[in-house]
């Protein structure tokens, strides 16, 4: 395989074998053996490689990165899973814009679709290339003069907005790359489309008539997928917690507020962001400990996807004097404090409470209407 970016096997393997090659000590080693150039370029995929693999596994050592393109880059499991969107869809070939190293177009490679990548940036897309060997075809170009490729039929468009400038991450659809008008245009043009955008997204944003499906995975809430066309389901919005398990918002009623119970629960990310937390409260039987902070409670057990269960142990004073004899009886030198509603730091609150001893608790600190709530609990 060709490498990328002036890169050598050798040079490349070499890196590879630095213990540390971001170290001062491994460029001046590498810097012995080759160019400025390529010393540098090769330490840099080594180092990227290395970050990769709490991403991609085992597979990141055999490829390339830059370093917004792994930031951006799907998880593989989360590219799959836009890939059979498409699939179930009936889509057979796809654009990817906004590829950036690949990762979405690998997937939708697994999945037996045909791939047009495209990124506007050359270095971007000469890593995807790399990436994707042979399998996909990968152009440099700006999709805003892509016209003809768009709206050919049969075609499905997947863009992942660039959400990065010079100076880092950027917030506003407005300096998102391709613009927010290229993806609403996308989501209103009768094909299917998915657009992966950050999981932050306010919903007043959400075109109409398109699906918006926010997605955690392995407990963490990585992005929301807005959907539209044959592939879109008349659902407006719903959670998902990778692999399969879905809470779709239906207009459930508002929960009611009620006293601690046995057991608390947190809801995922995907379920909050997405505004279910009244549909899993609903199928819980559980009530809220406030009706603006996202912890719900009940005296009844449920195995659930869609949040981390917590038995309450004891309920502990709400005050900085009395957590303190606490912890100093339990001889608790570790504690974990999850927290919702209320204005509190938690490594500033463990060190006031002077931490010491050989246990280790979890406390959950949560807005009540007449004050805050302290309680001791344990995961179920």
């Amino acid at each position: 395989m060709r490498l990328p970016l002036g890169l050598t096997e050798d040079a490349l393997h070499a890196a590879m074998s630095e213990n540390d090659p971001g170290s001062l000590a491994a460029a001046s080693r590498m810097r012995e053996l080759y160019s400025p150039k390529l010393a540098a370029a090769a330490l840099t995929q080594a180092t990227l490689r290395r970050q990769a693999r709490a991403k991609f596994g085992e597979a990141a050592l055999a490829m390339f990165f830059t370093r917004a393109g792994l930031e951006q880059a799907s998880r593989p499991e989360v590219a799959d899973h836009h890939a059979k969107r498409f699939v179930q869809a009936g889509v057979r070939r796809v654009i990817d814009i906004g590829c950036g190293i690949g990762s979405d177009s690998m997937a939708f490679v697994r999945a037996g679709l045909e791939v047009l990548a495209v990124d506007i940036d050359p270095v971007t897309a000469v890593i995807a290339q790399a990436n994707l060997a042979d399998r996909a075809n990968v152009i440099c170009a700006d999709a805003n003069e892509m016209t003809e490729q768009l709206t050919a039929s049969g075609v499905g468009v997947f863009c992942d907005p660039s959400r990065r400038d010079d100076r880092g991450r950027v917030w506003r659809v407005e300096d998102f790359a391709p613009s927010w008008s290229f993806v609403t245009h996308l989501l209103d043009g009768g094909r299917t489309a998915g657009v992966k955008l950050g999981p932050a997204l306010p919903h007043s944003l959400i075109p109409a008539a398109v699906e918006a499906e926010w997605i955690t995975h392995r407990g963490e809430t990585v992005e929301v997928g807005l959907w539209a066309g044959p592939g879109a389901t008349r659902e407006r919005c719903s959670a998902l917690i990778l692999p399969d398990a879905r809470l779709t918002v239906t207009g459930a009623a508002a929960l009611p507020v009620r006293d601690l119970g046995r057991y608390i629960y947190e809801p995922a990310g995907a379920v909050i962001r997405a505004g279910a937390i009244a549909e899993l409260g609903e199928r819980l039987g559980a009530g809220l400990l406030d009706s603006q902070v996202a912890y719900l409670t009940s005296d009844q057990l449920h195995d659930t996807p869609f949040a981390t269960v917590f038995e309450v142990r004891q309920q502990l004073p709400a005050n900085l004097k009395a957590l303190r004899k606490w912890v100093r009886q339990a001889e608790v030198g570790v504690l974990e404090i999850k927290k919702r509603g209320v204005d509190i730091d938690p490594a500033a609150l463990r060190k006031r409470l002077k931490l010491q001893g050989p246990n280790s608790a979890t406390i959950v600190i949560s807005r009540r209407r007449r004050g805050s709530i302290v309680a001791l609990v344990s995961r179920v």
